[in-house]
């Protein structure tokens, strides 16, 4: 059995290579993914099940560049795996910056991301994904 932090560092190193097919082989059928913010953010909203999901991470990765994300701290509970870390982007549709300490919140089911909620400064993102 594969333990919800592990299942997590694993999701997370799919992310660090940009490999959203690796991604999506540690997503439950019904993952459900919460992203909140603006509109202004591309990837920002809720997204049910793997083909939403797979949509979900393809925008993040085709919208920004990542210059640094950094998990710092994996905390789990039972199914439960808070992550928190630091990050730098640049919007690509704008070059501004966005840089933020972000907590990820994500609970395991069956070895599988069955909820992954996203927290993060989105005053920064929503900033450098306005015109």
């Amino acid at each position: 059995m594969i333990a919800p932090i592990d299942v997590t560092k694993n999701v997370f190193a799919a992310f660090g290579a940009a490999d959203v097919d690796t991604i999506v082989q540690w997503l439950h059928p019904n993952v459900r993914i919460e992203f909140y913010g603006p509109a202004v953010i591309p990837y920002a909203g809720t997204y049910n099940g793997l083909e939403q999901a797979r949509g979900f991470f393809e925008t993040v990765l085709s919208s920004v560049d990542i210059h640094q994300f950094d998990p710092e701290e994996f905390i789990c509970e039972g199914d439960q795996v808070v992550v928190t870390g630091h990050l730098r982007l640049t919007a690509r549709s704008t070059g501004r910056q966005i840089e933020s300490d972000f907590v990820h919140v994500i609970t395991v089911a069956d070895e599988k991301w069955l909820l992954f909620r996203d927290f993060m400064n989105t005053v920064e993102a929503a900033t450098a994904f306005s015109a």
